[in-house]
């Protein structure tokens, strides 16, 4: 790991100093979440990410071979009892969360902290030989992979299984037509309707899950009741709880998410009022 780490260094220095890779959209993205803050507070956040950024893909070199004892010595959950209650009950369960760092590490570890079938939505890569890296990688401990492409279709061979659908919750959705809409570090902004939708209609229990780091290369998780009975709150009271919950897991770390994809990348516009679920209403016409 020594090693490993000494080349996350030098790939930081490249990102970060000579090739600049996307930092013109980190510091945007860092601008709208962090008004408040001094530009030099920021630029220390960027630092902080780029090096998180270079060493979530380094580790993922050692996960290519890494055995049960390093990654649960590695990647620990605070109150796996969380999910055990649900196993017990006999119930299905999902888990949704964001992309902080290392959820390559949490996806490979979460099979041997749960009883569950562990699943896990992807989006698969463009490149169809990283594609399968990844896949033949993410897969090697037991958890099963869903294409995103086609959820509603693959996740029918485990209907009559227990298992635990885990979705990366905070990318921007693809159709702002059938979005909900609400204020994300207070700018309008959209998110996807598809894990609560999942979660009312088969009134699956959701947990939350915060992902932080101890040292370098150690991590824990955090698990928080998003809801026990889904299917009980009002249209958008699930998405509403999971983006305060994001936010806030953000706003303690925020070195640790990923801030090189554009999160506010559509403007609001008054045609997608009918999706809005902020407590707050939404931007005047």
């Amino acid at each position: 790991m020594r090693i490993l780490y000494i080349l996350s260094d030098l790939a930081y220095f490249l990102l970060y100093y000579i090739i600049g890779y996307r930092k013109e959209i980190v510091m945007e993205n860092l601008a709208i979440a962090f008004p408040g803050r001094p530009v030099k507070d920021r630029i220390a956040i960027a630092k902080e990410f780029y090096l998180n950024f270079t060493d979530n893909f380094i580790e993922a070199i050692k996960l290519v071979s890494a055995s049960k004892s390093f990654l649960t010595k590695h990647f620990k959950v605070d109150n796996p009892e969380l999910i055990q209650h649900y196993f017990n009950q006999g119930r299905k369960c999902q888990l949704h969360l964001g992309h902080n760092f290392n959820w390559e590490m949490a996806n490979m570890v979460m099979p041997y902290y749960t009883e569950y079938h562990f699943l896990v939505v992807y989006m698969p890569i463009e490149n169809s030989i990283f594609n399968r890296i990844f896949l033949k990688i993410r897969s090697r401990t037991g958890t099963g992979l869903l294409s995103a492409m086609s959820l509603s279709r693959s996740i029918l061979s485990y209907r009559k299984t227990q298992y635990m659908l885990t979705l990366v919750a905070d990318q921007a959705p693809a159709k702002l037509s059938s979005s909900y809409w609400s204020y994300f570090f207070g700018r309008p902004t959209p998110f996807m309707q598809t894990p609560e939708k999942g979660a009312r209609i088969a009134d699956i229990p959701v947990l939350f899950g915060r992902i932080y780091k101890t040292k370098r290369g150690y991590y824990r998780a955090s698990l928080v009741e998003g809801s026990e009975n889904p299917a009980s709150l009002p249209e958008g009271e699930l998405t509403r709880r999971y983006i305060q919950f994001l936010e806030q897991t953000i706003s303690q770390n925020p070195s640790l998410w990923l801030w090189t994809h554009k999160r506010w990348k559509h403007p609001w516009k008054p045609e997608n009022s009918k999706g809005w679920i902020g407590e707050k209403g939404p931007p005047a016409e």
